[in-house]
């Protein structure tokens, strides 16, 4: 499947590409990158070039699947700053929107500009009827993202082997933000 490039006020959501593998390399060994993350322990390049692979077949199996995420520079200057998009959850059937970005990145308001990007594709592009997101209680930064995306809190729950709190949109409560947003 050829899978879309979008490109909001300020970043570029472009597929990942094999050469990708080493700058995801070193953004998900940047300390507390991970923290809250099931498995905070730093992964080896041959792990990630296997996640990317696998990406890039999840794309090829649902339609849709996480972006490789650079900020939109006006000299030209691209660099991947981490990855957002749309993940298909096999143990429960559902569809989260999830992003990652560098800690150089943190705060400026790209989760939530490349999460409403995907939140657009899915309801408008794809047509889901719903999307969630699930987050740890202590990810206090990434509980405000997902709420500024216009999600509701909907229990406290188990997923990947750790409690996290879980929210949902659908497509009835889905209205388009302007993307830049956060």
């Amino acid at each position: 499947m050829k899978i879309p490039t979008i490109t909001t006020a300020r970043l570029i959501l472009r597929p990942f590409v094999e050469a990708d593998a080493g700058p995801l390399h070193r953004i998900l060994n940047e300390e507390d990158t991970l923290r809250y993350f099931p498995n905070p322990d730093p992964l080896p390049l041959e792990r990630v070039q296997k996640f990317v692979t696998r990406q890039l077949a999840h794309w090829d199996e649902h339609g849709f699947g996480w972006w490789a995420v650079e900020p939109r520079e006006p000299h030209g200057r691209q660099e991947l700053i981490g990855w957002n998009g749309l993940q298909f959850l096999p143990e429960t059937g559902e569809i989260e929107v999830g992003y990652l970005l560098s800690k150089a990145h943190w705060g400026k308001g790209f989760a939530t500009e490349g999460g409403l990007a995907s939140l657009e594709f899915g309801f408008q592009t794809l047509g889901l009827e719903n999307i969630i997101a699930v987050v740890h209680p202590g990810n206090k930064a990434s509980i405000r993202v997902i709420e500024k995306l216009g999600m509701s809190l909907v229990d406290r729950t188990n997923y990947f082997g750790m409690d996290v709190l879980r929210y949902i949109l659908d497509r009835h409560g889905y209205y388009p933000l302007k993307l830049g947003q956060g």
